[in-house]
């Protein structure tokens, strides 16, 4: 069946290809074939949302929250618009959207996402789904916590292997529970995840804004860097207006600065 989802303005291939998540497919400018968790979905760009094919109707909600479709964006744009950068980065890609992912894929995805490239990235998470026995299917703990490094080599995931195995392994014990984790105000939710192994301040940032909406996360890779280095260079830090919604900020200058190639004044 088929359903529509009105999220006004939303464009899906800003979006999807931002870089916020590795799972997902162009099969023609308007269709893309998206994974999440242990759901597949044919999204359609259509004036103001989305149609979703292929799915059941007690999938509706799962969706809905994916694309974050209560987030009215108009009110967050003007205010990060006050200021002159952002409000480029906005009309850059109006319709770019924070997604709100699986917590435990995201963390794992942004693990894999170390020193490495977009297109890397998503091979390596497809060979995981993969490995566990589904390539629509991403691991749950419990099944990546019983693997060893050898079982992961497959992946050529390198160093990286060890950060996704002590990651599985303490959420699958409880010794991290991502459900207190989302539960957490932002500072102390980054702690817990950093008693990861591998899980540094960046990456901690990305799961926290990714797959936990807490929009206080700024994650800063080198793009960001250079965009606090090129337009706030007296304070490396963003303005003012971007308070209470930093990881939307950060999402609209970091897919700005990727594609102007930072070249832009």
């Amino acid at each position: 069946m088929e359903y529509f989802l009105k999220i006004p303005n939303i464009d899906l291939d800003s979006t999807l290809f931002c870089g916020q998540c590795f799972r997902s497919t162009r099969l023609d400018t308007l269709r893309y074939l998206i994974c999440s968790g242990t759901r597949q979905v044919i999204a359609l760009q259509v004036q103001d949302g989305v149609v979703l094919k292929n799915i059941n109707e007690s999938d509706l909600p799962y969706w809905h929250d994916y694309f974050c479709a209560d987030t009215d964006y108009a009110p967050i744009i003007s205010q990060l618009s006050q200021d002159a950068t952002l409000a480029e980065a906005c009309a850059f890609a109006p319709g770019l959207r924070l997604l709100k992912q699986k917590p435990f894929e995201t963390l794992i995805s942004f693990i894999i996402s170390q020193n490495n490239n977009i297109p890397r990235i998503a091979g390596i998470i497809e060979k995981l789904c993969v490995l566990c026995g589904d390539v629509g299917d991403f691991p749950e703990p419990q099944e990546l916590a019983r693997f060893t490094e050898a079982d992961l080599s497959p992946l050529r995931a390198g160093y990286r292997a060890r950060y996704i195995l002590d990651a599985a392994k303490k959420v699958n014990s409880g010794e991290i529970s991502l459900d207190k984790v989302e539960q957490m105000g932002y500072n102390r939710a980054k702690q817990e995840l950093m008693r990861i192994c591998g899980v540094g301040s960046k990456v901690a940032d990305c799961a926290l804004l990714y797959g936990f909406g807490k929009l206080e996360a700024f994650p800063r890779d080198v793009w960001v860097e250079r965009a606090m280095e090129q337009y706030y260079p007296q304070t490396l830090a963003l303005p003012e207006c971007a308070a209470g919604c930093e990881g939307i900020a950060q999402l609209f200058l970091f897919h700005y600065i990727r594609n102007i190639g930072g070249n832009h004044a």
